[in-house]
């Protein structure tokens, strides 16, 4: 390797998930010093417990944006998915006393399917998925009030909600246990799969891929699949964590999760971009959210905040991506 390549290939990384670390890691210090009950247990675990749903949500998201795709739906399906599920587990004779691992299945393929429509109709008509998913927010939340008639669902099985309380060691939730079994699991797929490499290369250059006889729409197709998937799984961990389903949740996720991606150093036009600086992304939007409020900041002004640095970080990925290509000149 040449002294440029190598130089070339250390940039790069820094520029990716260390440097998010490093804000990470900045944001950890500073908010510790101006907030005493920061790095309390309670805060702390707080902090992961809050960052796992949207880290969850996120994964998926990064798939589509890696195309640069989009999906703006994640929030009303989330709702709907709750709705779904929560019938089946305040309904045993539904479930064959299988309520919870029913109502788990349902959530992801509910999920699943509604990314798979999300996919075909993007591809089969080439509409932009801006609008189609725009248009599954409607349709989705629309469906939640419909099928609920705009009522809240609790009451669930006591080892349902038990198992949405269970912490280990004192600080790790088990949502947040299974958002970074997510992570690693996506990562080997983006990294390690056929699959994976067509999502950076479509990213990169759809029309060589195209071009080379590969199958575009089934990978694009496939890639909304599973960030609907990610929603059905982030579904149950948002049920456990609140011990309800509502046809009002998830308003807003869609731009937590697309602030997670983007923050994390994934590029909104495709190609680039990496898991690890998702969940660091989704760990930088915890943090600060969770910081704001220990030191007296109010909703409002923490919503400005977020819109803020999600706007620095779309600037900040269009000088990454300046360098990156003056490094590989």
């Amino acid at each position: 390797m040449s002294e440029k390549s190598r130089l070339r290939s250390v940039v790069n990384i820094f520029l990716k998930e260390v440097g998010i670390g490093v804000v990470l890691l900045v944001l950890v210090v500073a908010f510790s010093l101006g907030a005493p009950r920061f790095f309390s247990i309670i805060n702390v675990a707080n902090i992961f417990t809050q960052i796992s749903i949207n880290t969850v949500i996120a994964v998926g998201m990064t798939f589509v944006i890696l195309l640069g795709g989009i999906d703006l739906s994640v929030g009303s399906v989330l709702a709907l998915c709750s709705i779904i599920a929560g019938k089946i587990l305040v309904n045993p004779e539904l479930s064959f006393g299988m309520a919870i691992v029913l109502s788990v299945l349902v959530s992801v393929v509910s999920g699943m399917l509604i990314g798979l429509i999300n996919g075909f109709i993007s591809e089969t008509w080439k509409i932009h998925s801006f609008i189609v998913t725009l248009g599954m927010l409607n349709i989705a939340r629309g469906l939640a009030l419909q099928i609920s008639q705009s009522r809240t669902i609790f009451n669930f099985p006591k080892a349902f909600n038990d198992f949405g309380t269970t912490t280990y060691f004192g600080v790790l939730p088990a949502i947040f246990l299974i958002a970074l079994i997510l992570v690693i699991l996506g990562s080997i797929i983006l990294r390690n799969t056929v699959f994976g490499r067509m999502i950076f290369a479509i990213g990169n250059n759809e029309e060589s891929v195209r071009l080379s006889g590969h199958n575009v729409k089934f990978y694009k197709i496939l890639a909304y699949t599973i960030c609907g998937g990610t929603v059905g799984i982030a579904t149950i961990m948002y049920m456990l964590r609140m011990s309800i389903a509502s046809p009002i949740l998830g308003v807003g996720f869609e731009l937590n999760a697309i602030a997670a991606v983007v923050i994390g150093g994934t590029s909104m036009s495709g190609g680039k971009g990496s898991l690890v600086g998702t969940f660091l992304g989704a760990s930088i939007m915890g943090v600060l959210n969770n910081g704001l409020l220990l030191i007296g900041m109010g909703d409002f002004a923490r919503q400005i905040v977020t819109g803020v640095i999600i706007i620095l970080a779309v600037i900040l990925d269009t000088y990454r991506t300046r360098f990156s290509a003056m490094l590989n000149d």
